[in-house]
């Protein structure tokens, strides 16, 4: 984006997401200054970038949430959409860099570039650049990857950084012995909060919805969309709570046993459960 007269001597631009200025005559002219001349502040032009900023924040938050969810469902995303995305800067720093698979499901790669005609640019576990044009790809979740160890210790060899969180996240595989009666994984629970407002907060702030005396998850699971869910308490109560089991439910509310949550869903709900528990609160003296 260019710079924009803004009154007499004055222009501004966006640079790094923040509104700045430049003087047009003087001694400084042509410069760009430390900070906002106030009479700047309530410039028109000023406001507009101001809200054009602000909405370029909320976009790149959004590209980001759906590239997630692309991400942890699984699901085959067109290979024309991500062409037709690409060239916008704020859905490029959500795909860069994530493992993608296309017709081989055995050949995973980090996804670099994109053209118009739908050609997919990826760096495979080789280190060669290859291109492929499958109609599709996926976004694995990490828990589908093979050998998940090498993928990461070869995307740190790269220097890659995804600002989707894929193959470092965090991930549990569901055990074998499990009882087959069981529905309900008490791992987590016990993790002591002052009060269920601050549960609750911690709960939204991690990006779970909160219904009732539940922290959710709903997580799509091969063919099927399961939801997660972590008892927090009951609403409005004031006292201290504990978090409570972590239980799956089936799109009619039917509660799983556990042996029948797949890998998907088991390691999303695990997650959630881990990461409300960690911002407990420890007493002095007791181990974390």
């Amino acid at each position: 984006m260019g710079w924009l007269s803004a009154g007499e001597g004055y222009e501004v631009a966006l640079v790094d997401g923040r509104v700045a200025a430049r003087a047009t005559a003087g001694r400084a002219a042509g410069r760009q200054l430390k900070s906002l001349p106030r009479a700047l502040r309530d410039h028109p032009e000023v406001d507009r970038l101001r809200r054009f900023a602000e909405w370029l924040d909320r976009h790149a938050t959004a590209c980001v949430a759906q590239v997630d969810s692309w991400m942890v469902s699984s699901l085959p995303v067109p290979t024309g959409l991500l062409a037709r995305v690409w060239p916008d800067e704020a859905w490029q720093s959500a795909l860069r860099d994530l493992a993608v698979v296309g017709d081989d499901p055995d050949e995973v790669g980090f996804l670099r570039g994109a053209t118009e005609d739908g050609e997919l640019r990826v760096v495979n576990l080789d280190g060669e650049t290859v291109r492929l044009s499958p109609r599709t790809v996926t976004l694995p979740h990490p828990v589908l990857l093979p050998d998940l160890d090498d993928i990461r210790e070869f995307a740190a060899e790269l220097g890659i950084v995804q600002r989707v969180e894929q193959i470092h996240r965090a991930t549990w595989q569901r055990p074998d012995d499990l009882d087959p009666k069981a529905t309900e994984i008490r791992e987590f629970s016990g993790g002591s909060f002052r009060s269920r407002f601050a549960l609750a907060a911690r709960a939204s702030s991690l990006g779970y919805r909160v219904s009732g005396g539940y922290s959710t998850a709903r997580v799509r699971d091969g063919d099927r969309t399961v939801e997660a869910s972590v008892w927090i308490g009951e609403p409005y109560w004031e006292d201290t709570v504990e978090t409570g089991g972590l239980t799956w439910q089936d799109d009619n509310g039917r509660a799983l046993p556990m042996r029948e949550v797949g890998p998907v869903a088991w390691s999303e709900g695990m997650r959630m459960a881990a990461a409300l528990y960690a911002g407990r609160t420890i007493e002095e003296g007791k181990n974390a």
